[in-house]
This record gives C-alpha cells, sequence and structure tokens, in this order.
C-alpha cells in the first residue's frame, strides 16, 4: 500500500485475523471510514466501487485490514475496517468461472484467464482451487472497468499442502506458455500456511523463500513445515 491509516485501534489489540475473511477476498461495504491522511481520490474511488480488498495485517477484534484502489497503479490506500461495515465477500476462487462484461473479453488479462477456464479439467491447474486477483478479479467482481490492455493476470492458488517443485515448475511453465500467448505476465501466489509465496520463487528451488503474512514477510525454507519461523 502507497499510504495506511492508522489502526482505529491500540497496537497491543492487533493480534488476530478474522479467518472468515482471507488476504484477497473482496468484501462489499456499506461504509468506509474516514481517517485523517486520506487520500483525496478515496472517497470518488469508494462511490464508484464500494469495494475493498481483505490485506494482510493484523487486527483488533471486531476489525478487518483492507486495501482500497484507485483508477491508477499508483492509487492504493491501506485501511480498516469494522465487522458491521460489511455487506458481502467475494473470493477468488468464486470468480474463477466468471466472464468480463461485453467488449471487454479481448483485453489480454481477460484472454489469458479464458485459456485457464478452457483448461481447468485438464491442465496443471485443474488438481488446485485458484482464482483471479489484482485488477481481473475486481472486474469481474465489480462489473467496473479496470483491467487495461497492460494489466498483468494476478493468480491465487490454494496450497494448503506441500506443492514438489517438479509440480511447481510445470504449473509456472503452463502459465508462462499462457503469458507468452497474450503479452503479458502471470503472477500466480500460493496461498501457503506460512502465508502467500510468489510461484516463481518455489519453482525456483531457492534456499528459502519469501512468505508474507499477517504478522510481516519472513524468509521460510519451507511455508508447509509446522513453524514458520527459521533459526
Amino acid at each position: 500500500m502507497q499510504v495506511c491509516a492508522t489502526p482505529p485501534f491500540a497496537a497491543a489489540h492487533a493480534l488476530s485475523c478474522d479467518a472468515r475473511w482471507r488476504p484477497h477476498d473482496l468484501l462489499r461495504l456499506n461504509r468506509l471510514p474516514r481517517f485523517d491522511n486520506e487520500p483525496a481520490w478515496v472517497r470518488e474511488s469508494f462511490e464508484r466501487a464500494p469495494y475493498a480488498v481483505v490485506r494482510r495485517a493484523l487486527a483488533a477484534d471486531g476489525f478487518v485490514a483492507i486495501g482500497v484502489r484507485g483508477m491508477e497503479r499508483s492509487q492504493r490506500y491501506g485501511t480498516w475496517v469494522h465487522l458491521d461495515d460489511i455487506e458481502t465477500a467475494i473470493s477468488p476462487e468464486a470468480l474463477a468461472g466468471r466472464s468480463p462484461l461485453a467488449g471487454r473479453n479481448a483485453l489480454p488479462a481477460f484472454a489469458a484467464l479464458a485459456v485457464l477456464q478452457r483448461d481447468a479439467a485438464g491442465g496443471a491447474l485443474s488438481e488446485f482451487v485458484w482464482g483471479p486477483t489484482g485488477s481481473t478479479g475486481f472486474e469481474l467482481a465489480t462489473q467496473i472497468p479496470t483491467v487495461t490492455l497492460s494489466s498483468d493476470l494476478d493468480l491465487l492458488i490454494r496450497a494448503p499442502d506441500k506443492l514438489s517443485h517438479d509440480m511447481a515448475i510445470q504449473l509456472l511453465h503452463q502459465l508462462q506458455a499462457i503469458a507468452q500467448c497474450a503479452g503479458i505476465r502471470v503472477d500466480a501466489q500460493l496461498e501457503t500456511p506460512a502465508g502467500g509465496v510468489a510461484l516463481t520463487e518455489w519453482a525456483a528451488g531457492k534456499a528459502r523463500v519469501m512468505a508474507r503474512h499477517a504478522r510481516g514477510p519472513q524468509l521460510v525454507r519451507d511455508p508447509w513445515a509446522p513453524a514458520h519461523v527459521d533459526a
């Protein structure tokens, strides 16, 4: 996030994440609390599309950390909502089978997603629960034009069980081939017990990979190991 609101609770109370909402879930809100350092574009963006994405941050009971997106790539605002502000939630996997508005399916990100949807039964992703995030997921959820010609296709892949390096490489090669045909990047993140891990890092066989968790990013040897903090 480029800017982040001051939490509406004491730091000592930020001890948990409500399991009902997971990172990358899109929340439709009935209200967006205003904070002192809020950028000027936030109100207009919220009126256009009253949605926000769940972000990775600990919160006090009754609160959820969210991110609001504007029209520009640089317009990202981290803030907080109370549970009473949430109307509905949409997970990335709930968007995996959706189609864009008429006339939008030729955009590279949607074209790449369509290939994945057609390959869902037999491709490498068929063994996983997955869905689009980023601008693609936002547009599919809100029906508000957000994707541009240069937009990447961001994906979340649920990986509760350990993913072998061979399978990671197979997944990566499939996505890279689709990306090359579409002329964009396809950026996949594995959702592991340790947090979000880039598929490219795990497939590369690095000794340690960066796992993004609500408690902060950490380098881990095995994102599926019971202990997530290396000595």
